[in-house]
């Protein structure tokens, strides 16, 4: 480590949640860190105002950072081959929505999108800028294994992230995504958690100081059989870990945004929860676990149907929070989207209308206004898939 009063990561790390490894930090001198100013950075006052700008009432992100491997195989579930024409066609559509920017506020991009252009050669940046909507950009590297974990992963990406992160900024994004995944039916160990902490937490500094809100993502996955009171527990340890890193980074609070996943039971447990339901307990944990001067809650919505995305966030917006709670939604999003369209030019308005009726839906929500009063049945199709990559 750079610096003594860094913390350790070579502490024992096989133990479970639940055990010793959480608890060590109270009263452990070993593990005290001297007080020290935090010095503002050069683009303090800016990450400040993008965070409120996309934490803004009644807007949300919409998530189009699908690698190329994955968004080939949406293409595919409608009979399109995998091409960056294709590719850039969907995106497209996505991103040249007239009026997205009434419930949308930021968009995360993959690369590839960031450097793209439309087929009459405008930039998707600036179609994005012309609706207010604030261009993001996906800078992880993916999951690999995690050695020595119980079948965990760890996500890559820390090398020449602060280089990218630059170019990046010059390209015209002003805000970063990294998601990395907990998983409760392996664990998890406490080593996958502390790895996914201080990775977010790196993460999280090096964007800020190259002018980049960060997403903090730690996914916890809906794989597993598992009650909502096990997810409330491994969350509220999930999160205490990634804010006791966050801080030792020197992150400001106040330019960053959260994509936490809602506590839910496992996928396959015996017993749905209702919207209420989840809202109780999400809030618990993000009440015991978030200081107010984080700016925006951003969820996402990892499989559950497009209308129990909306559902949910719904409930959670029925009384007045800390924090800006709304959506960043992909496939809640665009699954309607995907099979209006079918690849074909002449689906492109009844594919952007079916875009615009899922962001306004989110946009109550946010309201705590919405009703699923006239939803569709395709809308109430879950999309969760065990062992999803993204």
């Amino acid at each position: 480590m750079a610096c003594a009063n860094l913390v350790k990561l070579n502490s024992p790390s096989s133990l479970w949640i639940g055990q010793q490894s959480f608890s060590q930090r109270r009263g452990s001198s070993a593990r005290r860190v001297a007080a020290s100013p935090i010095r503002a950075g050069a683009y303090t006052d800016e990450l400040v105002k993008t965070a409120k700008s996309i934490a803004s009432p009644g807007r949300g992100i919409l998530a189009i950072d699908e690698s190329n491997a994955t968004c080939g195989k949406r293409l595919a579930s409608i009979g399109l081959d995998n091409t960056e024409a294709n590719r850039q066609a969907y995106r497209q559509l996505l991103l040249t929505t007239p009026g997205l920017g009434e419930y949308i506020s930021g968009a995360i991009l993959f690369e590839e999108t960031l450097y793209q252009s439309t087929t009459d050669g405008k930039k998707f940046v600036d179609c994005l800028r012309e609706e207010k909507i604030v261009p993001g950009i996906k800078v992880d590297k993916g999951l690999v294994p995690l050695p020595g974990s119980n079948n965990e992963s760890w996500c890559q990406g820390l090398d020449g992230l602060a280089s990218r992160s630059a170019e990046y900024y010059k390209q015209g994004a002003r805000f970063a995504k990294w998601r990395t995944v907990v998983s409760i039916p392996n664990g998890p160990s406490a080593l996958a958690v502390k790895e996914a902490a201080w990775g977010l937490a790196r993460y999280a500094a090096i964007s800020q100081d190259n002018g980049l809100v960060p997403i903090v993502e730690p996914e916890i996955l809906l794989d597993g059989d598992h009650p909502i009171e096990r997810t409330l527990e491994v969350a509220e340890k999930v999160w205490a870990e990634v804010f006791f890193y966050l801080a030792q980074n020197n992150v400001t609070f106040e330019g960053i945004l959260l994509k936490p996943s809602m506590v839910t039971p496992g996928a396959e447990h015996k017993e749905k929860a209702s919207p209420e339901t989840i809202a109780k307990y999400t809030l618990t944990m993000l009440r015991r676990r978030v200081p107010p001067a984080v700016p925006g809650i951003m969820f996402l919505s990892g499989g559950q149907s497009e209308a129990e995305a909306t559902l949910n966030l719904n409930a959670m917006n029925q009384s007045p929070n800390p924090w800006h709670v709304s959506f960043s939604y992909a496939r809640a999003l665009q699954n309607s989207v995907l099979k209006t369209w079918q690849g074909r030019p002449e689906n492109v308005d009844a594919a952007q209308k079916a875009l615009l009726v899922r962001a306004k839906a989110n946009s109550m929500a946010q309201l705590g206004k919405y009703s699923a009063e006239g939803e569709n049945e395709e809308a109430k199709k879950g999309m969760f898939v065990k062992g999803y990559t993204y």
